[in-house]
């Protein structure tokens, strides 16, 4: 029997990543994150236990592996059924809109990947190769709506859309969506209709009022 070549390995080794990517996914949001183990995301991904060591250096990278290879897949999918002459006002709406809704869609994912993130004793932001890719697909993005420095542009919407999230996940604090979908819009200037707008109209702005002179 022929040994395999190095295009087969290669292409075994990436299905066995997305496996395990996928089923920390379908794992954390039943389960959450502490409850979710290695052991389990194995058996789910059926895989041997020492595969998930193997391609991944502990739970955490895997957990924001996992997460980055979701929100660049639902990115794809989302730009994909844009109609070929969308606007760039409407990528960058539908990107926009796309994560949001994943703090929606999958809370505990999300919520599990931010503290991570924000967490200094577990490492901080990871920039692994599924990161990469949804950074590549974000720039994209930002190219054709007229990003002058695609890379700063990026890291500025980066921490805008975490920031997003961050509110609308914030347990017993929650912040709607409708207000942070506004802010972000306005931040581009891109209509209210464009994307998935969670209401017919924007929210109202209240306007700024200076504070009055202080009492003496």
């Amino acid at each position: 029997m022929a040994p395999r070549g190095e295009s087969v390995n290669e292409e075994m080794r990436l299905r066995s990543r997305r496996r395990l990517m996928r089923a920390t996914v379908e794992l954390v949001d039943q389960h959450g994150y502490a409850a979710t183990t290695l052991a389990d995301i194995a058996e789910r991904a059926g895989l041997a236990r020492g595969l998930v060591s193997y391609y991944f250096d502990g739970k955490r990278l895997l957990m924001q592996s996992a997460t980055h290879r979701l929100m660049h897949l639902e990115l794809t999918a989302a730009l994909a059924e844009l109609p070929a002459d969308a606007s760039a006002q409407a990528r960058l709406a539908t990107a926009i809109d796309t994560v949001l809704h994943l703090a929606l869609d999958h809370p505990r994912v999300m919520r599990s990947h931010l503290a991570l993130i924000l967490d200094p004793d577990t490492g901080g932001f990871v920039q692994d190769p599924e990161q990469q890719q949804l950074g590549a697909i974000l720039r994209e993005v930002l190219v054709g709506w007229g990003a002058q420095d695609p890379v700063a542009e990026h890291a500025v919407l980066r921490s805008a859309l975490m920031g997003g999230c961050i509110g609308v996940l914030l347990p017993d604090a929650q912040t709607p969506l409708p207000p942070i979908r506004a802010d972000l819009f306005a931040r581009y200037s891109l209509p209210w209709e464009l994307g998935r707008p969670p209401q017919p109209q924007a929210p109202s702005r209240p306007h700024w009022v200076p504070p009055g002179p202080t009492a003496s």
